[in-house]
């Protein structure tokens, strides 16, 4: 097919000169370019999809992380424990379970509609 495509668009290049039009582009070029955009396009789409939703997960674990060490900081200088209330915010709500560093578990989720789930801290095997 590349080369029908190939010796056509030869053929049209020959005709052209012979009539002395040279400007512009075929429709069968145009069409060909339409078609190759489209093609990287039906592909970039999932991967763009699948890049957001990989940093949405990477987010979520950062925001579960950043709550143990704050839950740990407090347990560590016997100061009162924060509220998984305290620790929401618009894109992620906490969980907190244990009370000791050996078993504390930060659990945090996403707000959005994925509702993507991490936990984090010494007591979430």
């Amino acid at each position: 097919m590349r080369a029908t495509i190939k010796n056509y668009l030869e053929a049209e290049r020959a005709r052209r000169e012979e009539e002395g039009r040279d400007g512009g582009f075929s429709l069968i070029e145009l069409i060909i370019v339409v078609v190759i955009l489209g093609i990287l396009v039906a592909i970039a789409i999932p991967i763009i999809g699948n890049l957001q939703h990989t940093a949405l997960v990477n987010a979520t674990a950062a925001a579960a992380a950043n709550g143990a060490t704050s839950v740990a900081s407090a347990i560590a200088n016997d100061e009162t424990l924060p509220v998984a209330a305290d620790l929401n915010n618009d894109e992620f709500t906490f969980e907190i379970v244990g009370d000791d560093l050996d078993t504390l578990c930060v659990t945090a989720t996403s707000v959005d509609d994925a509702a993507v789930e991490a936990s984090s801290g010494p007591g979430c095997d």
